[in-house]
């Protein structure tokens, strides 16, 4: 379901990528969510000094709702994807729960 082409910034990971394409995949099939489109973008904000640089950007349009986008910055590529993919699992729930709350008894 997310194609690895949806995938920016993990140029040479291949491992990186398939795991990033399969733990949205499974996330959306288990959701029963049939997003328009999926991105994912890698950045490293390294500045002169280094540190915690690299950003995780997920995006998410699905139809008859908003755009969905979450961001985490961590020291690696898969701590910045894991952080921002728990942040993508939380504003879904989230958005079940209220959808829950709307219907009548």
């Amino acid at each position: 379901m997310v194609s690895e082409s949806k995938i920016r910034g993990l140029d040479g990971q291949p491992r990186l990528r398939g795991h990033v394409a399969t733990r949205l995949t499974r996330l959306l099939t288990r959701r029963r969510i049939t997003p328009r489109s999926v991105r994912v973008a890698f950045h490293d904000d390294d500045g002169p000094r280094g540190g915690v640089a690299i950003r995780c950007a997920l995006t998410m349009r699905v139809p008859g709702r908003s755009l969905i986008r979450v961001e985490h910055t961590a020291r690696t590529h898969r701590a910045a994807f894991d952080g921002s993919f728990a942040i993508l699992e939380r504003q879904l729930r989230r958005r079940v729960t209220r959808r829950m709350r709307r219907l009548p008894a």
